[in-house]
């Protein structure tokens, strides 16, 4: 176990810093990054993008994790919220879940009804298509995870008052529905699998092994050229080290760790 820890932390170091590069690609190409990342419940998205991000600069990605529709965002075309979180120039944008809710938790659950489902299913090809003739290169992920490996992750989210947050009632209704997702599953992938916008199935049985394989895979998707970081030389301080003085006006936190 523990060296199976090491090498992925290793790996994972390594994909960190090429994942700057990619970063930084990105900001000097201006090309526009956006990854969807579906699955089902406890299969690791929050997980992987955690692991994306956390080298980054803040300011050249955003997570985008919308909750369901209210009320006047359940009257819109129903690919319009997600429209403006699009990425802009330099930008890496990531879903964790995304427009194809559609696809699977809410046909399973009754949230919308079948000529909803039908109409997302024929419209999503052209909707996707516009967006990559426009320049945004999309990367669409299923993470796959077996219910046997699924169950115990769920309990450990409901019996950990740090993750229990992560439950939500339509979480724990989807258990039941374990099959039936699938088969949406499948169709939504047959049904939206383009040439423009394919579908990679991640398996994430052993989510060290997956996280390694996706950030992998998704490296190699993006063209770049390799552009330089800029060395940081820093400049020799004048004089001996201050002491941070600030003014009395303001009130200190108490030391108590």
């Amino acid at each position: 176990m523990g060296e199976h820890a090491g090498h992925y932390s290793k790996e994972l170091e390594k994909l960190q810093h090429n994942l700057i590069r990619l970063q930084h690609e990105l900001h000097v190409s201006g090309k526009r990054l956006l990854v969807i990342l579906e699955g089902r419940d406890a299969a690791g998205k929050g997980g992987v993008i955690k692991r994306i991000t956390e080298s980054m600069d803040n300011r050249g990605y955003r997570i985008v994790a919308l909750p369901k529709p209210n009320e006047r965002e359940s009257t819109q075309w129903y690919f319009q919220r997600y429209v403006e979180h699009l990425p802009s120039a330099g930008e890496l944008v990531l879903f964790d879940r995304s427009w194809y809710n559609r696809a699977v938790v809410e046909p399973a659950m009754g949230f919308c009804s079948k000529a909803q489902y039908s109409a997302f299913l024929k419209a999503t090809p052209t909707f996707e298509k516009l967006l990559t003739d426009d320049g945004i290169i999309l990367l669409k992920y299923w993470l796959a995870v077996d219910q046997a490996e699924q169950e115990p992750r769920l309990a450990e989210r409901a019996n950990d008052p740090l993750k229990r947050w992560k439950l939500s009632p339509v979480d724990l209704a989807a258990r039941r529905k374990y099959a039936a997702m699938g088969k949406l599953r499948d169709t939504m992938i047959e049904r939206t699998h383009t040439t423009n916008a394919p579908w990679f199935v991640v398996d994430f049985n052993d989510q060290k092994r997956g996280r390694i394989n996706l950030i992998r895979h998704l490296l190699q998707q993006v063209p770049w050229h390799d552009a330089p970081i800029a060395d940081v030389k820093l400049p020799a301080l004048k004089g001996k080290p201050k002491r941070e003085h600030v003014t009395d006006k303001a009130v200190w936190v108490p030391d108590t760790f």
